[in-house]
C-alpha cells in the first residue's frame, strides 16, 4: 500500500542517518567536537606526554624531580646532583637548575648543616667530629660545615658528653672498673668524642659512683667500637 510503502521507507531513512557503531564512519564522540587525538587511550598519553616533555625540557623534569625530593626532607645541593644524575637528567639543565634552587634560598647547604648540627646533636648527641663526617658525607662544602660545628662550644659538647654517660652508667653496675671504662668510652667515640675527652668525662663519672677508675690510663684501642652496649649510634 502506498501509506506503508512510504511508512517503511520513513522508518529505513531514520536507521539509515543513525551514527556508525565504532570501527565506522566518525569515531564516537566527533559529532560533538571531540578531535580522534583526544580519544587516546588514558593509560598510554600521560606516559607519551611525559616522554616527550623530558625530551623537550629537561629543566622542567630537573625541577619536578628537586621540588618532590625538597618537599620530602631537606637535601644538600650535591644530593640532588646526584638525584638529577641517576635519573639521566643531562648537566647542564642540571646545573641550572641547581643554580637557580640556589639563587632563590631553596638550596642552602650554609643553613642545611646548621640545621643538621642543631637537630643531631639535641636529639642523639653526637660530638663534632660525627657530625662533620655526616656533613661531608652529604656533600656540605668545608667551610659549610666547620662554620656549622662550631655552633658547639667545648663546653656544651663537654657537657653532653657528661650526660650521655650519667644515662648509661647504671646500666653497667656492678661490672669492672676496666669494663665499665672500655663500655663507656666506647659509647662516646661512636658518637664523635675525642678519646682524651671521652676518657676524662667516664673517669670522672666512676669516682662519683664511688668506684676506683682503672690505674695506668686506658688504651684507645680497648674502646671496642664494635661491642653491643644497647645505644643506637
Amino acid at each position: 500500500m502506498p501509506g506503508r510503502s512510504r511508512g517503511g521507507t520513513s522508518r529505513s531513512g531514520i536507521r539509515g542517518r543513525r551514527t556508525p557503531r565504532s570501527g565506522a564512519g566518525r569515531p564516537a564522540g566527533s559529532a560533538a567536537g571531540i578531535e580522534p587525538a583526544d580519544t587516546a587511550p588514558a593509560d598510554t598519553a600521560p606516559a607519551d606526554t611525559a616522554s616527550g616533555a623530558a625530551d623537550a625540557d629537561p629543566e622542567s623534569v630537573a625541577r619536578l624531580i628537586c621540588l618532590r625530593l625538597l618537599t620530602a626532607a631537606p637535601r644538600t645541593r650535591a644530593q640532588l646532583a646526584d638525584a638529577l644524575r641517576r635519573k639521566g637528567v643531562p648537566e647542564e639543565a642540571a646545573t641550572a637548575v641547581l643554580a637557580r634552587f640556589a639563587e632563590v634560598g631553596l638550596i642552602d647547604d650554609a643553613m642545611f648543616a646548621s640545621a643538621w648540627v642543631e637537630s643531631r646533636h639535641h636529639g642523639r648527641g653526637l660530638g663534632r667530629r660525627a657530625l662533620a663526617a655526616e656533613l661531608n658525607q652529604r656533600g656540605v662544602d668545608r667551610a659549610d660545615i666547620q662554620a656549622a660545628v662550631a655552633q658547639l662550644s667545648p663546653e656544651t659538647e663537654l657537657a653532653t658528653a657528661r650526660a650521655l654517660v650519667e644515662r648509661r652508667l647504671a646500666s653497667t653496675a656492678g661490672q669492672p672498673a676496666q669494663v665499665r671504662m672500655r663500655r663507656l668510652v666506647g659509647m662516646l667515640a661512636r658518637k664523635g668524642y675525642p678519646a682524651g675527652l671521652a676518657y676524662r668525662v667516664v673517669r670522672e663519672a666512676l669516682e662519683r659512683a664511688g668506684q676506683e677508675p682503672p690505674a695506668g690510663g686506658f688504651d684507645d684501642q680497648g674502646s671496642d667500637a664494635g661491642c653491643q652496649d644497647g645505644e643506637p649510634d
